[in-house]
């Protein structure tokens, strides 16, 4: 997967990409959608909390970028252009399932607090060592859906995906300040609730990942993804958080923002492509060859 928003990523492909999409070369347009799709399906994955409803997401915000295409006049970058479209339908999108789970924080640890911990022994914990991982990717996931919507795709892309602010506040039409007092806000009302709550960054909290992984798996809650951290099948989001994004958080914020860093990601869809499918759809191609008659 790459990263698109890096300060590193070169457009000049893309461009000529648009250019051939736009004069009715499919293979073309399927290609500049590839680059572009596996970030956008990771993005959502974190913002819906459920790979199914991402994937839903991803192709539906596909759909409006390719139907826009031909409407892209160069006034801005291509990537500016493209993730307006996108995070500006993340933030239209209806509501998802998971997003009214949890009223507040307080709901969210109430509930996370009355899953049983039962004690492990230092054998249980060696062999559960995925189940764990997947309880706390799992938990920290829940925390985000706490946040509002603005938040949560702002945290995601400043702080654990760490793109540059000035691209940010271009995408999200804001000044770079203001970007960064947005994010610092929800970094600061996120972290506030992990430290009074998240056993990981304070030892004095009671919930441990791996307590709570058992009892979830006994309960039938959970069953453990052996896949989701081999790494055959994923990476983690810090190989591709931009090492070169404006750094505003200090050393506490970036441990937290580490444990986020260090959830997987997906490097394709199950699919081949999303956009393989619509491009070779008859009532997409209809649809293609009517832009491109204009």
């Amino acid at each position: 997967m790459k990263n698109p928003l890096s300060k590193s990523y070169d457009e000049a492909m893309d461009q000529q990409l648009i250019e051939q999409a736009n004069a009715g070369s499919k293979s073309a347009l399927n290609e500049l959608i590839v680059t572009h799709e596996s970030f956008i399906y990771n993005v959502a994955w974190k913002f819906t909390y459920n790979k199914e409803e991402a994937s839903d997401l991803t192709q539906e915000v596909l759909i409006k970028v390719i139907t826009k295409l031909s409407t892209f006049k160069g006034n801005s970058s291509f990537r500016t252009w493209l993730y307006r479209i996108v995070f500006n339908e993340f933030m239209q999108t209806k509501r998802r399932p998971m997003e009214d789970k949890w009223e507040s924080f307080d709901d969210f640890a109430n509930k996370l607090n009355a899953i049983p911990s039962p004690e492990l022994s230092a054998e249980e914990e060696e062999e559960q060592i995925n189940r764990t991982k997947t309880a706390r990717v799992r938990c920290m996931s829940g925390m985000l859906m706490c946040l509002t919507r603005e938040q949560r795709l702002i945290y995601l892309l400043g702080d654990v995906f760490q793109i540059d602010h000035n691209l940010g506040a271009e995408i999200f039409e804001v000044t770079k300040d203001n970007f960064r007092k947005k994010l610092s806000r929800t970094r600061k009302e996120f972290h506030a609730f992990m430290n009074k709550q998240c056993g990981l960054v304070n030892l004095d909290n009671p919930c441990r990942c791996s307590k709570k992984a058992k009892a979830m798996e006994a309960a039938g809650r959970m069953q453990t993804d052996k896949k989701l951290f081999d790494p055959k099948f994923s990476a983690t989001i810090a190989e591709y958080a931009d090492k070169v994004a404006d750094e505003v958080a200090d050393k506490v914020d970036r441990k937290y923002i580490k444990f986020f860093q260090d959830h997987p990601t997906k490097k394709a869809l199950n699919k081949e492509s999303i956009i393989r499918e619509l491009v070779n759809d008859s009532n997409y191609n209809k649809y293609f060859d009517e832009i491109n008659r204009k």
